[in-house]
């Protein structure tokens, strides 16, 4: 009798674990390393410092998905994977030998959306962002990061990096404030639409191609440093945001 119950048990936690949202973020674009530790860091789940997504991860593993840091992305990785997470891919100024987006990444990488699968771009400022490859992929989807960086922000002055003209979308219901500092506008077209606006510029769009999803944004935004109260005064609400936008992508995705 406990054998079966066991085994009930086991084909039970197999049964959900299979139906786990894959998340896989990229850390391959994106690849710099700590100078004092050398230790790979930068918008990364395993990164609990200010610039590391370590509490954007645990949004997630409490929702349920299983994330991942992945390297090159070609049809075998992407496959596994239901919500690919593109973010700052490096510049010269990051790594002295960057990995760019290549024909063949965005041959794999749209397929993939195609499919069905998920494609979250967190850009940067041109600074900050090698947007000549990225944007050879963001193209597919009708969508470009503009060479700008919109919304500078003066040391500890944070309404500089204010919006709080959001839209009724699923990603900022409840929200009246969020933050966002030296921002890449993003010109679109078809299929792309605008999701947040400001001053006829848009900062971040979607585009639905083929049975997939492609959101992007032109900052990292809700990195450890923004997505709380670290830093930021109590009226901005980046991890309210960032919850929303967690739960409207995993919505969006096909369980396996």
């Amino acid at each position: 009798m406990k054998r079966i119950i066991l085994l009930h048990f086991f084909c039970f936690a197999l049964f959900f674990s299979s139906m786990a949202q894959n998340v896989g973020l990229d850390n391959w674009f994106n690849k710099e390393t700590n100078a004092k530790t050398g230790k790979p860091f930068h918008y990364l789940w395993s990164d609990t410092a200010w610039s590391g997504y370590s509490r954007w991860g645990k949004i997630f593993t409490d929702k349920g998905a299983k994330i991942s840091q992945v390297d090159e992305p070609n049809a075998a990785v992407l496959s596994a994977l239901q919500l690919y997470i593109l973010v700052d891919p490096d510049t010269t100024t990051e790594n002295k030998s960057p990995n760019y987006i290549l024909p063949e990444h965005i041959k794999a990488i749209s397929q993939w959306v195609k499919n069905g699968g998920v494609l979250m771009v967190l850009a940067n400022d041109y600074k900050n962002c090698e947007l000549k490859c990225l944007n050879q992929l963001m193209k597919t989807f009708g969508m470009s990061f503009d060479y700008v960086s919109l919304h500078r922000v003066d040391k500890d002055q944070f309404e500089m990096g204010a919006f709080t003209a959001l839209p009724q979308h699923p990603i900022f219901k409840g929200v009246k404030k969020v933050y966002l500092k030296e921002v890449a506008s993003i010109a679109i077209s078809k299929p792309a639409k605008a999701i947040l606006r400001e001053n006829g510029k848009t900062f971040m769009a979607e585009s639905r191609y083929g049975k997939g999803l492609v959101v992007a944004v032109g900052d990292p935004w809700i990195y450890n440093e923004y997505i709380d109260h670290d830093r930021l005064p109590a009226s901005f609400e980046n991890r309210k945001a960032a919850e929303n936008l967690t739960a409207y992508l995993l919505g969006k995705v096909k369980k396996k």
